[in-house]
């Protein structure tokens, strides 16, 4: 889905065929040729995130992946071990290589003790992969959630951060119940309720706050600030006070990643970003003597630095149990009958799905054998997943997308790969957690920050600019109020713009929850979707549970030409069910849309009928 998560599939358009349009019968169809089959720029984007080689090409229905998908679809359970092992093993060992820092850089940013992300990749791996309904998505923590969790251990911990850390324990367990739960109930399809441009600004805040966040921790400084603003406002008098060992350390990790998210060499690629900034990190943290602490000068004779005295030692690297069992750590469900608890369970809850299911669709699209996960059985999985991360001391997990399209780049085929990228950290923790403790937090915090930029890149607000100002305002809105306030509030804020902006398009209220919408057989094979009123995310899902019950391998044709109104996130959707169809050996397309005026040159724009 890539119109509801920019940052996480950016460029998945651009692997799609121009043959493969659907829009038909209207003026957008020669721009959707130009903004999905002829723009390749886009199709790197997506690689970038992951500092691998570029994503797997997705050809359309005439090429090769139709010819993979009915040749060769490989096998599930033991049968796919037995088949498949060769490479899932060699992608699970390079998604180790990813993981392994990131999880320990994503638990810390979190305000969990290192092990935690750790611990939760490995359950991930090990259990979560054997149940799932996905079949080359990796679960782990993921820098999404941590915004989130951070507000948990400040909020429930009261300054405490050791109380905090188990009061959010507690909270994950309840709020992965209700993940669990979602997933029995078939809730899958609520993701569609969320206005795209609204998930669009929730992910580009959370990219804000963890740039914000951990620029200091590269630099080696701890700002006096107490609210997120002041953070802000705190990293020009960091950058002054630096400490200049550390930020060799931090500055050089950043300018790896990128440097290696230009290089091309598909070879060359095959090395992980993350684990050469790790690499080069350990390094200089033994050209510093980082494990002994003592106080250096940093260029002394030169008068223009406002001091030449630093502090360097142990305190800059991660520190980690040496006894794998002794990571563990249990819930304190004390604050379970307050407010304030119930409200950082609901917000896990929300983020965490949201995150996990925009993520499987999205690497449904890089799979070369067109999968299709079970997004209901996904979200049950990661909830079970996650009440036993919460009752062992782990983060939250999701299906990450960074990993996951690492996985897919490394020649995975099946969740095999998952339970070895788990199976190797467990081994390696277990083993080497001296080797584990000689990290240093600039490079973690290199990474951290790497990906905040890529959730709020200058691209992205160019990307939702370009499918119209009424979305750029809405993405605005959103990032402005997830800033000042918390998560939940700002995408609450979000959407209420977005109503806002269907009432200025003068929304029949009558037409808000519920879509005109008649689903026909009208002939052998050919389903016809007749679309009527008005269009958009807060009424979508009774259509989409419609077309759910569709046989697969036929011919849909949906008719837009009495709607009156379409907004983005209903495009976008109808676009992803028709490739999602065609990749399963049907046929689908979109007419009706002659009539429409859009709000942009965009394809998936939203449009209203000419009067």
């Amino acid at each position: 889905m890539k119109s509801k998560a920019h940052a996480l599939t950016d460029g998945l358009e651009a692997a799609v065929d121009a043959n493969g349009s659907h829009l038909s019968g209207s003026p957008a169809h020669a721009e959707w040729r130009a903004s999905c089959g002829e723009n390749s720029a886009d199709a790197e984007q997506l690689s970038l995130l992951t500092g691998q080689g570029p994503a797997p090409k997705i050809e359309s229905r005439h090429g090769m992946s139709k010819a993979i998908s009915t040749r060769f679809i490989p096998k599930s359970g033991i049968a796919g071990l037995v088949e498949n092992w060769r490479t899932d093993i060699l992608s699970g060992f390079l998604v180790f290589l990813i993981a392994l820092p990131l999880c320990l850089g994503i638990s810390m940013a979190s305000g969990f003790p290192p092990q935690a992300g750790i611990i939760t990749a490995i359950i991930g791996g090990l259990l979560v992969s054997r149940i799932n309904g996905s079949f080359v998505t990796i679960t782990g923590p993921a820098a999404g959630l941590i915004v989130v969790i951070l507000d948990s251990v400040q909020a429930l911990g009261g300054g405490d951060a050791k109380a905090g850390y188990h009061y959010t324990l507690a909270a994950i367990v309840c709020a992965s119940v209700i993940q669990t739960l979602m997933g029995l109930m078939k809730a899958g399809k609520m993701s569609a309720f969320f206005p795209s441009s609204a998930v669009h600004g929730m992910l580009a805040a959370i990219g804000i706050i963890i740039m914000a966040k951990q620029i200091h921790v590269m630099l080696g400084v701890k700002p006096d600030a107490q609210s997120l603003f002041a953070t802000i406002g705190a990293i020009p008098t960091s950058l002054r006070d630096m400490n200049p060992e550390v930020a060799i350390i931090g500055g050089l990790g950043l300018l790896i990643l990128i440097a290696w998210s230009v290089v091309k060499n598909r070879r060359l690629k095959m090395i992980p970003a993350p684990i050469i900034v790790v690499i080069v990190g350990m390094a200089l943290a033994q050209y510093f003597d980082l494990d002994d602490e003592h106080i250096y000068l940093f260029l002394p004779d030169y008068p223009f630095l406002p001091h030449h005295e630093f502090t360097i030692g142990p305190k800059f690297l991660v520190s980690i149990p040496q006894n794998f069992l002794s990571g563990f750590a249990f819930p304190d469900f004390l604050l379970i009958g307050t407010s304030v608890f119930w409200r950082q369970v609901f917000a896990i809850c929300l983020v965490g799905s949201l995150e996990s299911l925009l993520s499987a669709a999205a690497v449904d699209k890089l799979d070369p054998y067109k999968r299709t996960s079970d997004l209901n059985r996904d979200i049950a999985a990661v909830g079970v997943g996650n009440i036993i991360c919460g009752l062992i001391g782990g983060m939250p997990m999701i299906a990450e997308i960074v990993r996951s399209s690492a996985n897919v780049n490394n020649g995975a085929r099946t969740g095999w790969a998952n339970f070895f990228h788990g199976l190797f950290l467990l081994i390696f923790v277990a083993l080497f957690p001296k080797v584990i403790h000689e990290i240093p937090l600039a490079s973690l915090a290199a990474l951290l920050v790497f990906t905040g930029y890529r959730l709020a890149s200058p691209l992205e607000f160019k990307k939702t600019l370009a499918i119209g100002w009424d979305q750029l305002t809405v993405f605005m809105i959103t990032i402005i109020g997830v800033l000042a306030t918390d998560l939940l509030i700002g995408v609450a804020i979000g959407i209420v713009a977005e109503f806002l902006f269907h009432v200025w398009r003068s929304v029949n209220w009558g037409e808000v929850f519920r879509l005109h919408h008649d689903v026909v057989e009208t002939e052998p094979g050919v389903y016809h979707v007749k679309i009527g009123g008005a269009a958009f995310f807060a009424n979508y899902l009774a259509l989409k549970s419609d077309l759910a019950k569709l046989p697969k391998g036929k011919t849909i044709i949906f008719d837009l030409s009495e709607s009156s109104c379409i907004d983005h996130t209903v495009m976008d959707n109808l676009h992803h069910f028709c490739e999602d169809y065609e990749a399963n050996g049907g046929r689908a397309e979109i007419r009706g849309l002659d009539q429409h005026v859009a709000t942009s040159n965009h394809p998936l724009a939203p449009r209203k009928r000419a009067a």
